[in-house]
């Protein structure tokens, strides 16, 4: 027969096993998880105040978004009933034109986002266009929402 070495510590023929600390093997999610959920809350409180405050109902394209600049975008709104708005405030389309060569000699950059309302007639916003242009703006971007028609014939 074998002989064997037997360890007399527990008195059966078990040996006790050291408890040793080894590393947690598993990811803790939950500091993760709430940090997340906070700026989630962040985001959604912040993000309707990101927008210009002139209501106007947009029309729907399916074009692109552009790529966001180092400056605030100067943007010029077109109300439904014809008033004209340079960001948040109010103009006569009289001083249009003297108000935007104004504001282009504090600007580095000549890039200037018209918002119209869809029921504003075609001739009525190449016009504003015109005075966008004479007023110093050669770069100029139509706002639409996005998720309209396409000319294919599919929903965007």
């Amino acid at each position: 027969m074998g002989a064997g070495v037997m360890d007399k510590s527990d008195g059966g023929g078990r040996r006790k096993r050291r408890s040793r600390s080894r590393p947690m093997s598993e990811i803790n999610v939950t500091p993760f998880v709430d940090v997340m959920l906070v700026l989630l809350i962040i985001f959604m409180v912040a993000a309707p105040l990101l927008t210009v405050g002139v209501p106007v109902e947009l029309p729907k394209t399916a074009a692109e978004v552009l790529p966001s600049e180092q400056e605030e975008p100067l943007t010029v709104t077109l109300t439904a009933d014809g008033g004209i708005a340079i960001q948040t405030t109010d103009v006569d389309a009289e001083q249009l034109i003297p108000r935007l060569r104004a504001i282009a000699t504090e600007r580095t950059d000549d890039k200037i986002f018209l918002r119209a309302d869809g029921a504003i007639p075609y001739a009525r916003v190449m016009e504003v266009m015109g005075a966008l242009n004479a007023g110093g703006f050669s770069s100029i971007g139509l706002v639409t929402d996005t998720g309209g028609p396409r000319l294919d014939g599919r929903d965007g």
